[in-house]
């Protein structure tokens, strides 16, 4: 039998490039909706957060932070922040560098994700904020 569930995730972030693992509220989503075969469609709603995967450790999640400051440095004056005073135009170019949603696989229950990779979302904004995060699921049940 197919199944569509969508869940929401409430996120208290940090802000300035705060990186929250989210596999595991993720993958518990799956086992509680039974899904067997389908897909996983994670998604941030916001313009300055993003999800990606990556490695979640703590060298690589400086190495990140650092990369994103590099290319876009948090200290530079952007046309943004001429515009509406709220002096986070960084925060809206580093997200549009990531995405918004990502899509994984499951099959036997599982997110098919590596070893090493784990689903992140990244806060960008210039302040702590309160994120949703859209789980959709489309698979088989059991």
């Amino acid at each position: 039998m197919m199944k569509v569930h969508t869940a929401k995730l409430t996120e208290k972030t940090q802000g300035f490039c705060d990186i929250i693992d989210i596999t595991a509220k993720v993958q518990d989503q799956v086992q509680k909706e039974k899904i067997q075969k389908g897909l996983a469609t994670v998604f941030v709603s916001g313009s300055t957060a993003a999800l990606t995967t990556i490695e979640y450790e703590p060298g690589l999640i400086q190495d990140l932070k650092e990369l994103v400051e590099k290319l876009i440095p948090s200290n530079k004056r952007y046309h943004h922040d001429d515009r509406w005073g709220d002096d986070n135009g960084f925060s809206h170019l580093r997200a549009s560098l990531f995405s918004s949603s990502l899509q994984i696989p499951i099959d036997s229950g599982r997110l098919l994700l590596g070893t090493w990779q784990q689903i992140v979302l990244v806060d960008f904004d210039n302040r702590p904020r309160t994120r949703e995060v859209v789980v959709q699921l489309i698979g088989e049940v059991e």
